[in-house]
C-alpha cells in the first residue's frame, strides 16, 4: 500500500481513540511558541555558514537571506519544545535542517534551470551551474560534519535515511512522465522528495529532547502530514494567480511536473480534451494564457 494511504489509515485509527478535541489552529500559530527561538537561529544560521572562501560566503548569504519560511528547522525546535526544551543541540540540529534544505535548493535550480528563487535571481543565475552544484554539495557535508558532534546515532541514521530519499524522489520526478504516472506515483514522488524532510525535522527534536521512541515516531507522521499538505498548497499555487501570491505561476507546467492538479485535470478529461492537453504539453514552450 502507498505511504500516503498507510499515513491515512494511521490518522483515522488515532482518531477513534482520541478523547477530546481541540479548535483547529494553523501552523503559524502552532510555531508561535517557538518563535523567539527562530529569531535566534535566523542569526546563527548566516554566522555559522561564514568560510574563508569569499564566494561561498557570498552564495550562501544570497539564498539564505532570501526569506525563506524556517518552517523546517522551526519543527526541529517544536519537538525539541513538546518534550523537555529546546537546548545547544536541538538548536544545532535546526541549523543542520536548513543547510541541508538550502543544499537541495541550490541543486534544484540547477536541475530546473531556475532563473529565480523567492523573488530573486537565483544563484545558478548569478554565479552559474558550477559554483551553484559545489555550494550545495559544501552545505551537505557541513551539515553532516555538525550533525556527527551531536553524537545521537538515531538521528545520524535518520538524516542519512532522510537525504537518500529526497535524492530517490528528484530521480522519480525527472524519470516519470505525466502521461502515464497516477496520483499515487505523485504522493510517493513528493514524500520522498519534500515530505519526509519535515517529518525527520520534528522527530529529530524529539528525540534529542529524550522522547520516547514511540512518541518520537507519532512526530514522524505528524511532520510526515504537514510536509505532503504543504507540498500540495504550494503545487496548487502553480495554477493560481501571480497577483495575489507573489509568486510565478506556471513552472511546473513548463517544466511538465508531475502535480496533482495536472494528474486529476487528466485522469478527468475526455477522449477529446486529453488530446488538446496532449498537444500543449507536447511544446517546446507553454505559454501562459
Amino acid at each position: 500500500m502507498p505511504d500516503h494511504k498507510l499515513l491515512v489509515m494511521k490518522q483515522q485509527n488515532k482518531a477513534g481513540i482520541v478523547q477530546k478535541t481541540f479548535p483547529p489552529q494553523s501552523l503559524t500559530q502552532i510555531l508561535k511558541v517557538v518563535s523567539s527561538k527562530i529569531e535566534l537561529l535566523e542569526s546563527q544560521i548566516l554566522r555559522d555558514v561564514q568560510t574563508d572562501i569569499p564566494l561561498l560566503n557570498n552564495v550562501a548569504e544570497h539564498i539564505l537571506s532570501s526569506g525563506g519560511k524556517r518552517l523546517r528547522p522551526a519543527l526541529v525546535l517544536l519537538g525539541g519544545e513538546m518534550f523537555g526544551g529546546i537546548d545547544e543541540r536541538v538548536m544545532q540540529a535546526a541549523q543542520v535542517i536548513e543547510y541541508l534544505h538550502t543544499a537541495t535548493l541550490l541543486h534544484d535550480d540547477v536541475v530546473d534551470g531556475a532563473e529565480t528563487r523567492r523573488a530573486r535571481q537565483a544563484a545558478c543565475s548569478v554565479w552559474g551551474n558550477e559554483v551553484s552544484v559545489l555550494s550545495g554539495d559544501y552545505l551537505l557535508a557541513m551539515a553532516f560534519h555538525r550533525l556527527t558532534k551531536l553524537r545521537h546515532p538515531e538521528v545520524l541514521e535518520l538524516m542519512s535515511e532522510t537525504t537518500t530519499r529526497m535524492a530517490r524522489g528528484e530521480l522519480l520526478q525527472l524519470t516519470r512522465s505525466y502521461k502515464t504516472a497516477d496520483e499515487d506515483d505523485y504522493f510517493e514522488i513528493i514524500i520522498n522528495k519534500t515530505a519526509c524532510l519535515f517529518a525527520t525535522a520534528i522527530k529529530t527534536g524529539s528525540l534529542l529532547a529524550g522522547a520516547s521512541r514511540e512518541s518520537a515516531d507519532l512526530m514522524y507522521d505528524y511532520g510526515m502530514a504537514i510536509g505532503i499538505s504543504f507540498q500540495i498548497v504550494d503545487d496548487a499555487l502553480d495554477y493560481s494567480d501571480e497577483k495575489k501570491t507573489g509568486k510565478p505561476v506556471g513552472g511546473d507546467l513548463q517544466e511538465r511536473k508531475i502535480t496533482l492538479p495536472l494528474s486529476h485535470l487528466l485522469k478527468q478529461a475526455n477522449v477529446r480534451d486529453r488530446k488538446r492537453l496532449d498537444l500543449i504539453l507536447s511544446q517546446a514552450i507553454i505559454e501562459k494564457p
